[in-house]
């Protein structure tokens, strides 16, 4: 005999969140082609700080494709749920970019942070900012 599983608001938003969690995973192999990309094609061509920039537009529409039509198959629940759903990847990819990149690719931590100086041109930032707000915004747009 079974038992009728039943589960509340906050219980079934928790598992729709999951979801999300691991939709994250497909934009980390979005970023390795967007730069494999850079550096066998254009990033030969130009300064490696005009690359980065390249590389930076080139993400976010990437990751615009990506996310827009994963928000249209997977509508949050929410505006709010739409805006977790960003923060979630915000941290996630930060996460991953600062550990999978000081001790795996062995980059130092000086160089990593230089990636966020938008003084110096560095407009990774951007990405971060995108990856946040897109949920959001296609929730709003596909509403």
């Amino acid at each position: 005999m079974r038992l009728p599983v039943r589960l509340d608001h906050a219980g079934e938003r928790g598992l729709t969140m999951w979801k999300y969690v691991l939709a994250w995973i497909p934009m980390v192999f979005i970023a390795i082609i967007n730069g494999a990309i850079r550096e066998k094609w254009y990033g030969k061509h130009v300064s490696e700080l005009q690359a980065h920039q390249i590389s930076t537009v080139t993400g976010v529409l990437l990751f615009g494709v990506y996310i827009w039509g994963l928000i249209r198959h997977w509508r949050p629940a929410s505006a709010e749920q739409a805006l977790t759903i960003g923060l979630v990847w915000l941290g996630m990819t930060v996460a991953f970019e600062f550990l999978f990149g000081h001790y795996v690719a062995k980059r130092p931590w000086r160089d990593m942070l230089h990636d966020y100086n938008l003084f110096a041109g560095c407009v990774w930032v951007l990405v971060l900012v995108w990856v946040t707000i897109a949920p959001y915004v296609f929730y709003r747009l596909q509403g």
